[in-house]
């Protein structure tokens, strides 16, 4: 049997965050996704302004830069489309939460972040298309990790972007070659319409066709260089690919039709090849917190 001792000194190793914290910090999460461009965004953006070659989408990204600019300065929101709340939870196996339910307290913040920072609700009945008037349910994803820290990422998804998102399973054999294909033709395919120049985010393999897309969604808050070299390449080779499309930024001709590429890759079975897009609009809105 364990000791008395032993289970105390377990129990005060143990984090313990209260659903009240956890209110507190998702409604300010969803504000701060809605109103600041992370640097990373910011600093594409600027590259891609010197680098565009169509004097039309120079201005549009200028244009962009301006609005990021206005909606830091007066805490507005960067679109009209203030999108789905998904939040990814990284829960350390230490942590206790305390004073009610995890979901509860996340789907809260939600309703507190959005009410009161002046967002446009945008979750609805999929068939009678009735709003639920709080932008719930949030889309959520827990991880469970070592320690005793809670990580909340919040990234509020616009419409016209997650609609253009793309699945496929492909065959083992179609490779990089295979993999390439069918992520340019998913860009060219979406053209304008999920406002681009976009981050394309990648989900190879994972298992399952549900993973490749938990794959590729999660891609979308990388920032910097893959850790892995060969995958580093084929993010530049594609990124080349994209942007030799033409559609440019706004979909009005240019040399930037993406910012970004980044891929996020896991085995898989020996049957399959999962390959997942998904697209995110240059309002890029994410922010992070550590409990």
């Amino acid at each position: 049997m364990v000791g008395i001792g032993k289970v105390l000194e377990e129990e005060m190793r143990r984090k313990k965050i209260t659903v009240r914290q956890i209110i507190y910090h998702i409604k300010w999460l969803c504000n701060d996704a809605n109103y600041y461009l992370p640097d990373n965004i910011t600093d594409l953006l600027e590259e891609a302004c010197e680098k565009e070659v169509s004097s039309q989408g120079k201005e549009i990204l200028k244009n962009i830069l301006d609005n990021a600019d206005v909606a830091c300065g007066g805490r507005f929101p960067l679109c009209q489309d203030c999108g789905a709340a998904v939040v990814f939870v990284e829960l350390g196996q230490n942590v206790v939460i305390k004073g009610g339910d995890l979901r509860d307290a996340i789907n809260q913040g939600v309703v507190n972040g959005y009410k009161e920072g002046f967002l446009r609700k945008s979750i609805c009945h999929p068939l009678t298309r009735k709003n639920t008037g709080n932008n719930t349910p949030a889309v959520i994803h827990f991880e469970i990790v070592p320690g005793n820290n809670l990580r909340i990422v919040v990234m509020s998804k616009g419409g016209g972007a997650e609609n253009m998102a793309k699945l496929a399973m492909l065959k083992p054999s179609d490779g990089k070659e295979g993999i390439a294909n069918f992520v340019v033709k998913s860009v060219s395919d979406a053209g304008s319409n999920p406002c681009p120049p976009v981050i394309v985010g990648i989900g190879i393999g994972g298992g399952t066709a549900e993973r490749a897309m938990f794959l590729a969604k999660k891609a979308l808050l990388r920032a910097g260089v893959n850790s892995d070299k060969e995958m580093a390449e084929f993010e530049n080779e594609l990124l080349g690919k994209i942007n030799g499309l033409g559609i440019g930024p706004q979909g009005l001709g240019g040399s930037v039709t993406a910012l970004a590429v980044y891929i996020e890759m896991e085995p898989c079975h020996i049957a399959s090849l999962p390959v997942a897009v998904n697209l995110q609009c240059h309002s890029v809105r994410y922010a992070e917190t550590i409990l």
